[in-house]
């Protein structure tokens, strides 16, 4: 099963569009709901730095298989001013926004995978990857 969607985040709604198209891929795959909930917070909080921080961006989301697992792949990617220092980023309660900094480091709890790159002044890019529990069927 090859499956890739993307959804390019300009505004707020976006977001939300974001959130609804990642809760249907997973639950289609099989993901129980408290790993779509998962996927749909880490999704949000990404669209979401991609609104606040960058202006506009992409998320895509795409199905993957390895050997004996299936999962989620998602990428979060913008060409926004980048993250000065993604040490300080990556700490939690860390919040450039006001909130309550649960951010990048919650997404990184929340996901099997996590891998951040950003070039200062050139943008940001996030992969995160979800495990299917029980492998292919």
């Amino acid at each position: 099963m090859a499956y890739q969607s993307s959804i390019k985040i300009l505004s707020e709604s976006d977001i939300v569009s974001a959130r609804q198209l990642g809760r249907n891929i997973a639950k289609k795959l099989g993901f129980g709901t408290v790993d779509q909930t998962r996927i749909t917070t880490v999704i949000s909080e990404l669209a979401r730095n991609i609104y606040l921080y960058a202006g506009k961006g992409e998320i895509h989301i795409e199905l993957i298989n390895s050997l004996e697992k299936r999962g989620l792949k998602i990428r979060a990617l913008d060409h926004g001013p980048g993250i000065q220092d993604i040490r300080v980023a990556m700490e939690d309660g860390y919040s450039t926004s006001g909130g309550l900094g649960a951010g990048l480091p919650g997404v990184k709890r929340l996901m099997d995978e996590f891998d951040l790159t950003s070039t200062d002044g050139k943008g940001t890019t996030v992969v995160v990857v979800k495990w299917l529990r029980g492998g292919i069927g």
